[in-house]
Parts: structure tokens; C-alpha cells; sequence
């Protein structure tokens, strides 16, 4: 009688697993894509972005909620809630505030491809704080992958093309289709999405690493208690350092939904689910392979970019994109075994 061949089953979170990390590339391209046309399709009607991330803390809770009380009740989630070390999430929650605020700065002044190729900085964070803070080990060939990540994204940002470096020697560059007040326009809006998007990478970094840790190294608690925890605690500087300190007087002249159509709305709900899609990317992966995950929407976003928006891909875009592409998949390799 012949053996058999016989096969394991797969790992009970496998399937969840990718289906997370799936999801999780198609909301970030969407989420840079549409927070980006949402950001530059009526300039003279804006809408302030604080009120934004107030309702997208809002929605996260009231989803993460009902879920918890379906699967604990009520009464069990409220103790689980506000139990033992609950005050932990304070810390991510204030981090990913200001990180969902830089996010709308950077949208504001980079083009979509531009803001997603830097964004993956944040892989270069989070591998720092993995280390430092969650004491991982990293192999030589991950730190040469996360140089070659930042050497990709300091490509896409330089002023000047590589083919006009090279020409440069051979005779000076002239621009003398663009006005010179056009010019450091654009420079001062690159500079602004610059800074604004590095501090995000670093807060993205910081937060999700501590939330890892506590997620691993605390008490068994629900995945979803820790988002009502995570959501609990953003709305404090969600509300009262971004809609009343920073944005008080516009939102009392202007009104709360100032300029919101279905584009702002789509923008919001893209965000709130993401930290939905996070969390469990955080418990069924880690930290590192979500944002690895993430990398793969820099094609997704570069193709709609083209089309919708009309962006012009330049060398440096391509030679820039490529070796961050490049980074990401020797850095998964090394980080799978």
C-alpha cells in the first residue's frame, strides 16, 4: 500500500495574514491618491485638515467598538478597556495624531508618487526603533538594503536631474522657461513636503514599534480593545491641540465641514480603515513587514499619478523608485529567514 504525501495545514493567521497585508497596499495607494487630488482640486475651498483627522480618531473608535462588543459585550469590553496599563496607548495615539497631520502637509506640496516614494522612510524608522527600542537583530545585508532605501529617496527629491548633472559639466543649465518666482515656489513647497513627510516617517517609525510592543509584551488583550484604546486617546490631541488650538478661529469663521464633498469623505474612510488594516497587519505580521508591504503601492501610485493627475515621471523619479523597490525586496528576503 502506497504512503501518502501528506500536507500540513497552513497557519491559522496565514490567510489573514496576507489578506491584511493585500488590503493594506490597496488602501495606501488609494488613501496618497485621493488625499492628494482632495488637497489641490478646489484651492480656493480647502478644507481644514485638523477636522479630518478628528473624525477619522471618531470613525477608527466607533468601528473598533462595536466589533469588541459583539465579540466580549459591553460591560467586558469597558474593563478590558480602561484595565491595567491602558494608559500605555496614550503615547502611539499622540504619535499617530501628528504623524495622520504631517501626512496632509506633505499631500499638500509633493505630487502622490513623489510623497509615496519618501513616505517609505518610514521603513528606515522603523527598523531603527526595532532595534533599538524592541532589541531585534538585523542582518548586514537589511542595514545595506535600508541605505539603499535611503539613497533611493534622496534620488527622487534632487532639484536637478541626474542626466542634467552629467550635462552640467559639459555647459551650464539654463531654465529659462520657468519664472524665477515659479521656481522657488516649488522649491519652498518641496522643502515643506520634505520636512513634513521625514517627521511623519519618524513618528510612523516610533509609534508603530511601541505598539508593537505593547501588543506582544503585555497581557493577552483584544486586538480590538487596543484600537478603542488607540482611538480613545487620539481624539484628546486630535481635538484640542488641532481643531481648537491650532484651528479654532478658521473652524469657527469657516465652519466644521468647511469644504467637504464625497472626495474629503473618501479620504477620511480610506484613513480609518488603514489603522484598522495596521493593527492587524501588527498582529498577524510585524511591524516591518507591513511597511514593506506598503512599498509595493510606489508602483500603483506612480501609474495613477500619470494618469489622473498628469505628473511627469523624471529620471530621477525612475532611478530613485527603482532602487527603493529594490531595497524593499532584499530587505523582506533577509527578514523572511
Amino acid at each position: 500500500m502506497s504512503a501518502e504525501k501528506v500536507v500540513a495545514p497552513a497557519a491559522p493567521g496565514t490567510s489573514i495574514k496576507y489578506a491584511a497585508l493585500l488590503t493594506l497596499v490597496l488602501q495606501n495607494s488609494l488613501l496618497i491618491l485621493t488625499m492628494r487630488y482632495s488637497r489641490i482640486m478646489d484651492t480656493n475651498e480647502v478644507y481644514i485638515s485638523s477636522t479630518a483627522v478628528l473624525l477619522n480618531e471618531v470613525i477608527k473608535l466607533v468601528i473598533s467598538l462595536l466589533i469588541s462588543f459583539k465579540e466580549a459585550g459591553v460591560k467586558e469590553t469597558f474593563a478590558e478597556v480602561f484595565g491595567e496599563g491602558h494608559w500605555m496607548l496614550a503615547v502611539p495615539a499622540a504619535l499617530y495624531t501628528l504623524q495622520n497631520s504631517m501626512q496632509y502637509v506633505a499631500a499638500s506640496n509633493l505630487d502622490a508618487a513623489t510623497f509615496q516614494v519618501t513616505y517609505q522612510l518610514k521603513i528606515l524608522s522603523t527598523a531603527f526603533f526595532a532595534v533599538t527600542i524592541l532589541h531585534k537583530r538585523l542582518h548586514i545585508n537589511q542595514w545595506a538594503a535600508l541605505g539603499l532605501l535611503t539613497m533611493g529617496v534622496a534620488v527622487v527629491q534632487l532639484p536637478t536631474s541626474i542626466v542634467e548633472v552629467v550635462k552640467g559639466f559639459i555647459a551650464p543649465i539654463q531654465d529659462v522657461e520657468t519664472p524665477a518666482e515659479e521656481r522657488i515656489t516649488g522649491v519652498a513647497n518641496n522643502i515643506r513636503g520634505l520636512v513634513a513627510v521625514t517627521i511623519a516617517c519618524v513618528l510612523s517609525g516610533l509609534a508603530g514599534i511601541y505598539f508593537e510592543k505593547v501588543l506582544k509584551g503585555s497581557r493577552s488583550v483584544s486586538l480590538w480593545v487596543r484600537n478603542v484604546q488607540l482611538s480613545f486617546y487620539s481624539l484628546f490631541p486630535a481635538l484640542f491641540i488641532g481643531v481648537l488650538a491650532k484651528d479654532g478661529r478658521d473652524i469657527s469663521a469657516k465652519g466644521f465641514f468647511y469644504g467637504y464633498n464625497m472626495v474629503v469623505v473618501s479620504v477620511i474612510l480610506l484613513q480609518a480603515g488603514g489603522g484598522i488594516v495596521v493593527a492587524l497587519c501588527v498582529k498577524y505580521a510585524d511591524n516591518i513587514a507591513k511597511n514593506f508591504a506598503t512599498s509595493i503601492s510606489i508602483l500603483v501610485s506612480a501609474i495613477a499619478s500619470v494618469y489622473f493627475f498628469g505628473t511627469t515621471l523624471t529620471t530621477n523619479f525612475a532611478v530613485g523608485a527603482s532602487i527603493v523597490i529594490l531595497a524593499t525586496w532584499l530587505y523582506s528576503k533577509y527578514e523572511r529567514k
